[in-house]
């Protein structure tokens, strides 16, 4: 099989970091696309009952008192930062979801089957359930009343790909003295929100820099490159990956469409699309990460061992 013929029936996709059980672990287009599927479908509809089968889906507040806040509360709209899902209640409060590796989100009827893993289950007026799904269990949600701290880590997040903020010289400023990895600072949420482990290959790769370079070795040239990368690469996910509704309820909620699309994530071994050298594999600050040795150079200062980097790595909000 070639290269052409995988990914027209949706690639290989070696496992690695980033993906669970052959399914995508959802970064920011993924979430973008739950939050354009989910919203028309809840929004303007009451909360009528909350059902728990795991309470420790519940960061904030105890569970008892999330399910009591939020059941009467009609949902005004939906939002998402980074990699959470936001849900505005009409009396103030806000409900955040984190997805983490493996959570679906589904706006059904109350007769579909349900998901094996369902943990929470948001019955809305007019006969439609919003159900929570997690094999691995470590998607969670808060419920922030008017007014009230952020404790979700949304606070702590830095600018979005798409934020006209987001200029090489700002990028510069954050990373250019950093002797981590750029693949770990992109990974770092405090400077960009969202990017995780595919999309971060997917980002070096069209910016031509090697996922193992120091932040400090970058040219001006190649912030350049990296910051105009990040936009472009997010946006051209987030528009392709679009699905109607009836598409993603067929999916579960976490077939994405994204793997046709990938250039090297989950392709070690595979040739370049571009030049056609074989695809190479590293591990980058405990992540897994594909490249090209020949389009993705070995340029400047290489980043500090894994030991070093570990111990200088600013704390990844997932």
């Amino acid at each position: 099989m070639n290269r052409a013929q995988a990914r027209s029936r949706g690639g290989p996709g070696k496992p690695g970091a980033g993906r669970t059980g052959g399914l995508t672990v959802p970064e920011l287009p993924e979430v973008e696309t739950v939050k354009n599927v989910t919203a028309p479908q809840i929004c303007g509809r009451r909360i009528e009952r909350v059902t728990l089968d795991r309470r420790e889906v519940i960061a904030h507040p105890a569970p008892d008192d999330f399910v009591r806040l939020v059941t009467g509360r009609a949902v005004t709209g939906m939002g998402r930062r980074g990699k959470f899902l936001r849900f505005f209640l009409d009396d103030g409060a806000e409900m955040v979801l984190h997805l983490r590796m493996t959570g679906q989100l589904l706006a059904v009827p109350p007769e579909f089957p349900a998901e094996k893993h369902t943990h929470a289950v948001f019955s809305l007026s007019g006969h439609l359930q919003l159900r929570f799904a997690d094999m691995r269990r470590f998607g969670r949600f808060w419920l922030l009343r008017k007014g009230e701290k952020d404790c979700t880590g949304m606070n702590g997040l830095g600018l979005e790909p798409f934020d006209a903020a987001l200029t090489p010289v700002w990028l510069k400023e954050r990373l250019g003295a950093s002797r981590r990895a750029v693949k770990t600072c992109l990974l770092d949420q405090s400077v960009v929100a969202g990017i995780g482990n595919i999309y971060s290959d997917e980002i070096l790769f069209a910016a031509r820099i090697r996922p193992t370079r120091a932040a400090c070795s970058l040219s001006r040239p190649e912030w350049e490159r990296l910051t105009r990368a990040v936009r472009e690469v997010m946006r051209f996910h987030v528009e392709r990956i679009a699905v109607s509704a009836e598409e993603f309820l067929r999916g579960r909620g976490k077939e994405y469409r994204n793997t046709p699309l990938l250039k090297v994530y989950g392709h070690d071994g595979d040739p370049c699309p571009v030049c056609g050298a074989a695809l190479q594999r590293a591990v980058v600050g405990g992540r897994s990460s594909v490249f090209c040795p020949r389009c993705q150079k070995r340029n400047g200062t290489k980043a500090p061992s894994l030991r070093r980097e570990a111990a200088e790595r600013i704390k990844d909000v997932r």
